[in-house]
């Protein structure tokens, strides 16, 4: 009886000692197939930071390895990948066009309309017509075939005969006091001319225009003409030729 329980514990002692054996047998396969596919996977996806870690830390318990990992040759690091250069088609722009607003000129009749063309100058001053008036027309000049006892060529509004370069007219100051202004049809060229004087026969509607010499006086002759008469165009009161001319004395 004493032998068959030593044999039946001894029996005992020698399947646990065997179930333990093939544990750690197991259990060291199952480490080195797991260190195996760890180590492939870390080959295959390029990850040498988990590999150098697999490897300080060591396979199923194993001592790490003191000198430092190596990456695979077969698996190099990969490299940032570079994008294509992308070429920019150049944009075709359009010129800036500024439109200018031409003023449009106005049509020459609508500003001569705007404009007074009966206004003149004369002495430096606007001067515009005042009226018409039909007249004889004679002339004469400063000697004393025309004006006997009285050539002292100075007229009666005290302005000597070469006033206005000899372009003047004696006129009724009745009807038009000295220092009008008239223009008479072929004397002067129609320009403005001023009374200067006066004389005797000159009476009514008659005038005597200014020569410098009797034979110019003698081929104008007697002419019927009509006249127009000149005032100031800007508000100004007329120079006082009889004011002047009484002054004399």
């Amino acid at each position: 009886m004493k032998t068959t329980k030593k044999t039946s514990r001894l029996s005992a002692v020698g399947v646990a000692a065997r179930s333990q054996t093939l544990l750690l047998l197991a259990a060291l396969v199952i480490a080195a197939i797991g260190g195996v596919v760890s180590k492939n996977y870390l080959a295959r996806y390029q990850t040498p930071a988990l590999v150098a870690v697999v490897d300080e830390q060591g396979i199923a318990g194993q001592k790490a390895p003191t000198s430092k990992p190596k990456l695979l040759a077969s698996n190099p690091p990969a490299t940032p990948a570079r994008l294509p250069a992308i070429e920019v088609a150049p944009v075709a722009t359009q010129p800036v066009v500024q439109t200018v607003v031409q003023p449009v000129p106005e049509p020459v009749a609508e500003v001569a309309s705007k404009v007074d063309l009966s206004i003149r100058w004369f002495n430096g001053r606007p001067v515009r017509p005042a009226k018409t008036m039909t007249m004889v027309v004679t002339a004469y000049s400063p000697d004393e075939i025309s004006c006997p006892g009285t050539a002292d060529n100075i007229t009666a509004s005290l302005h000597h005969v070469q006033t206005n370069a000899f372009r003047s007219v004696a006129a009724d100051t009745r009807l038009l006091p000295l220092g009008s202004m008239v223009s008479v049809p072929g004397y002067d060229d129609g320009q403005i001319v001023p009374v200067l004087d006066r004389g005797g026969a000159i009476k009514g509607r008659r005038l005597d225009v200014l020569y410098p010499t009797h034979e110019r006086a003698r081929q104008w002759g007697v002419q019927r003409l009509t006249v127009t008469v000149w005032e100031y165009a800007d508000g100004l009161p007329a120079g006082d030729w009889r004011a002047e001319r009484d002054g004399r004395n």
